[in-house]
C-alpha cells in the first residue's frame, strides 16, 4: 500500500518559482558585477544615493531589510570605503549614511552591468511581456508588503 499525498507540483508553486527567479537574478548579478558588491550592498548604496544622509533605520525600511542586516551591510560598506556612517547629532544612538566618492564611482562603474543584468533577465521576453511581468511583480510585492519580515517603508516625510 502506498501513501497518497495530494500536493501542488513543486515547479508550479509560486514560492518555489520566486526563489528560483531570485537565484537566477543573483547569479546574473555576480556574472555582471563580480564580487565588488553583493546585491544587498548594491541596494543599500542605491537607497543612500537617493536619500543622502538617511538614518540607518530609515535606510533599512527603504531597502526592505531588517535593521540588524542593514547595520551589518552598512558596516561592511564603510569598511570597503564606499559609505560613510556618522553619528546623528540629534540622536547619538543613530547613524546617518552618505556615499563616499568611491561609492559614487562604484555605482557609475556598475551601471552598464546592471543594464546587462536587466537585458539578460528579459532577453526572451517581448517588450509587452516584460512590462506585464514587471507590473504584476510590483503588484505582488506591493499587495504583500505587510507579509514581509522587513516591509518596505516610506521616509518620515512621506517619500
Amino acid at each position: 500500500m502506498t501513501d497518497s499525498i495530494l500536493y501542488e507540483p513543486l515547479y508550479v508553486q509560486p514560492g518555489h518559482l520566486l526563489r528560483r527567479a531570485q537565484q537566477i537574478s543573483a547569479s546574473i548579478f555576480h556574472d555582471e558585477i563580480g564580487n565588488r558588491v553583493t546585491p544587498m550592498q548594491y541596494a543599500v548604496l542605491c537607497v543612500v544615493l537617493d536619500n543622502p544622509h538617511v538614518d540607518q533605520v530609515s535606510m533599512a525600511g527603504l531597502a526592505a531589510v531588517d535593521t540588524s542586516t542593514a547595520a551589518s551591510v552598512a558596516t561592511r560598506l564603510e569598511e570597503k570605503g564606499l559609505l560613510r556612517r556618522e553619528v546623528d547629532s540629534a540622536d547619538r544612538r543613530q547613524r546617518r549614511l552618505s556615499l563616499t566618492q568611491a561609492g559614487r564611482d562604484l555605482l557609475v562603474e556598475v551601471n552598464d552591468g546592471i543594464a546587462r543584468l536587466h537585458q539578460r533577465i528579459f532577453e526572451k521576453f517581448s517588450a509587452q511581456e516584460e512590462a506585464q511581468f514587471m507590473n504584476l511583480l510590483e503588484k505582488l510585492v506591493h499587495l504583500n508588503n505587510h507579509q514581509s519580515r522587513a516591509p518596505l517603508t516610506a521616509m518620515p516625510d512621506g517619500r
